[in-house]
C-alpha cells in the first residue's frame, strides 16, 4: 500500500535525487584532494630540482674560477720544483671541492626524498582513515553477523599500517647510517689526500 501513495513515491524520487547529487560532489572533492596532492608532489620534485641545479651552478662556477686560477699558477711555474709544488697546492683542494660537492648534493636528494616520504606517509594516513570511515559506514547497513569480516579487515588494516611503521623507521635509520657513512669516507678521503701530499 505504501508503494502506491504518492507521498512515498515523492520521498523516493526526493532520495534518488539527493544520491545523484551527492556522488558528483564527493568526486569532485577526490579529484580536488587528488590534485592538491599532485600539485604538493610536483612541488617537492621542483624545489629538489631547483636546489641540486643551484648547486651546479655554484659548483660549474667555482670550478671555472678555480681552472683559470690554475692556468695562471700553470704559466707562472719556472722550473720542475715549482711545478711539484704546484701539483700538491692544486690537488688537495679539488679533492675538498669534489667531496663539498657530492655531501651537498647528497643532502639535497636525502631532504628531496624525506620530503616524498613525510607526503606519502600523510596519503597512506588519509586513505586509513577513508577506508575505516567506509568501513564503519558499511558496517552501520551490513546485515547481521558481517561484524566478524568487518572487524577482520580492519585488524588487517592495522597490520599493514604497523608493518609500512616499521619499514619507514628501517628506512630513516638506513637513510641515516648512510648519511654517517658517507661522511666517514669523505672525512677519509680528504685526510688520506692531506697525508699523501705531506709525504710528497
Amino acid at each position: 500500500m505504501q508503494q502506491n501513495n504518492p507521498a512515498s513515491k515523492i520521498n523516493t524520487l526526493y532520495l534518488k535525487e539527493i544520491q545523484m547529487y551527492q556522488t558528483p560532489e564527493q568526486l569532485v572533492a577526490i579529484n580536488k584532494a587528488n590534485l592538491e596532492t599532485a600539485v604538493k608532489f610536483a612541488g617537492v620534485a621542483l624545489h629538489g630540482a631547483e636546489r641540486i641545479l643551484d648547486l651546479q651552478v655554484k659548483a660549474t662556477r667555482t670550478a671555472i674560477a678555480d681552472g683559470v686560477e690554475t692556468a695562471k699558477a700553470i704559466a707562472a711555474v719556472k722550473d720542475v720544483q715549482q711545478f711539484a709544488a704546484l701539483k700538491d697546492n692544486i690537488a688537495q683542494p679539488s679533492i675538498e671541492k669534489a667531496t663539498a660537492y657530492a655531501k651537498s648534493l647528497y643532502d639535497v636528494t636525502t631532504a628531496t626524498q624525506a620530503e616524498f616520504g613525510k607526503l606519502i606517509e600523510e596519503q597512506v594516513a588519509e586513505y586509513n582513515k577513508l577506508v575505516v570511515a567506509t568501513l564503519d559506514r558499511m558496517s552501520k547497513n551490513a546485515p547481521a553477523g558481517s561484524e566478524v569480516a568487518i572487524a577482520a579487515v580492519k585488524s588487517g588494516i592495522t597490520a599493514v599500517n604497523s608493518a609500512y611503521e616499521n619499514v619507514s623507521k628501517v628506512a630513516k635509520q638506513f637513510a641515516e647510517v648512510s648519511q654517517s657513512n658517507f661522511e666517514t669516507v669523505a672525512k677519509q678521503a680528504i685526510n688520506g689526500t692531506k697525508k699523501a701530499a705531506r709525504k710528497a
